[in-house]
């Protein structure tokens, strides 16, 4: 860390890192603000298929929810493309490039572009998350301050990462792991100073203020598990070998689903888009567990007693209607599809050993939380994150030490058999469309930690 930033005795420094406070902690209001609204605009309008069968029923619902998806989805992808191309997808990985200076955020594009296609494209069951949106807004509202006051280089890199952090607290209420994802995803590209350092903290306890003001102080998926058994944790070890190998498997699907949607797009444009909308909507009235970002979807499993089969087939259907929809190119994460997908993972993996052991000796849902966190770690490779997240999301803090044992153990194995960050992927090949070369990219190795 940079210790010039630091000097006690120097008024002029104080004044400047109290500024650079103010900064962040406004970034974090504005994030707060617009990213709660953003979740509640989406919360209202994904009601609309419940909606719709009150006039329609039978094959004519599932064929009316398709073409909605479906025109929606076009056109989110439309706008897109035709106003904000940095818009499209989770956008993380757009602030770690600017955080290297190899990108520009074009704020007064992408701030209306992403809010308003990223309602459309979330409302409309795509499989994706709010968080991707949240975090890229936030950014860009730290970079509209930033223009404003015009800043130095190295503090409007840290806003760019305040603001990062705030959006992260907002989607989540997860001030905690938002200032970690900070810290161990964008190590290499975050200016670390003791103002910088300390807006991010800011920026991510007043999105969290403003977040719980208008949403609500509960933690997002509240659940409640007795701590496990001592001797269960080698089967947490076990659990994180399966998604360490799944995480890898799913950076892999996303990187080539969208890389061959983006072949097809030169020869038909949106012809890709059209068909995966039309696939997610059906499914909207068919299996509606298998669409949407997934909120609903794992309080829901948290909630209920699905057989192994059925958990299996979910399984199977959220991993490949994620990897669409996110290959559609519409605005939209990757978490919390991940952590739906996890959350049917572990819940498979836990009913699995309940029908080997005891009766009494195991609770799936254990293995449900702890398979959030070791999914996130495996594919992310933030396992701090990626335990802080789900203890933060769930409340749940009776699961420290499995889910340290399971993203610990997650993350090793993706190393271990070649796995590369997902959002590292991801800017490398956004580096690449946009003719800069590999070689100035900052690079992350193993979990994150260099």
């Amino acid at each position: 860390m940079d210790d010039t930033s630091q000097l006690p005795d120097q008024p002029g420094n104080r004044r400047a890192e109290a500024q650079f406070i103010v900064m962040a902690a406004a970034a974090g209001i504005l994030t707060g603000t617009v990213g709660s609204f953003f979740h509640l605009i989406i919360d209202r309008l994904l009601t609309w298929p419940e909606v719709l069968s009150r006039h329609l029923e039978g094959a004519w619902l599932v064929a009316a929810a398709a073409v909605i998806t479906m025109c929606i989805t076009v056109a989110s992808v439309y706008f897109v493309r035709r106003y904000a191309p940095e818009a499209g997808g989770s956008g993380v990985q757009e602030i770690e490039g600017a955080m290297s200076n190899l990108r520009t955020v074009h704020w007064r594009k992408v701030l209306p572009v992403k809010f308003l296609t990223g309602i459309a494209a979330l409302s409309s069951g795509l499989v994706l998350g709010r968080e991707g949106p949240t975090i890229h807004i936030g950014a860009s509202i730290s970079a509209a301050i930033t223009d404003f006051f015009k800043v130095s280089d190295v503090e409007r890199r840290g806003l760019l990462g305040a603001g990062a952090a705030a959006g992260l607290a907002c989607a989540f209420n997860a001030p905690l792991a938002a200032v970690l994802f900070i810290v161990e995803e964008t190590h290499n590209q975050f200016p670390y100073t003791f103002r910088t350092y300390m807006g991010v903290i800011a920026a991510a306890f007043f999105a969290t203020v403003m977040t719980e003001v208008i949403g609500g102080t509960a933690p997002d998926f509240s659940m409640s598990v007795p701590a496990p058994a001592l001797w269960l944790l080698p089967a947490f070890v076990v659990l994180g070998c399966v998604l360490g190998v799944v995480g890898v498997s799913l950076n892999a699907a996303i990187m080539c689903a969208s890389s061959f949607v983006m072949r097809m797009n030169r020869r038909l444009p949106f012809v890709m888009p059209a068909l995966i909308g039309l696939a997610v909507g059906a499914l909207f009235i068919l299996f509606p567990r298998a669409v949407t970002g997934g909120e609903n979807v794992i309080v829901m499993m948290a909630r209920d007693h699905m057989a192994l089969s059925a958990l299996l087939a979910l399984a199977v259907l959220r991993y490949i209607s994620m990897v669409a929809s996110y290959s559609a190119g519409t605005p939209g994460g990757i978490f919390a599809p991940m952590l739906a997908l996890a959350i049917c993972i572990g819940l498979a993996f836990g009913t699995t050993l309940e029908g080997l052991l005891p009766a009494g000796t195991t609770v799936p849902l254990a293995f449900g939380i702890a398979a959030m966190g070791g999914l996130f770690s495996a594919s992310v490779r933030a396992p701090i994150v990626g335990v802080a997240l789900t203890l933060e999301l769930t409340g749940a803090y009776t699961m420290t030490l499995p889910l340290i044992a399971t993203c610990l153990t997650a993350n090793l194995i993706a190393q271990w058999i070649g796995g590369h960050p997902i959002y590292e992927q991801l800017l490398e090949r956004t580096l690449s469309q946009a003719g800069v070369h590999p070689d100035r990219m900052p690079k992350r190795q193993g979990s994150g930690i260099a």
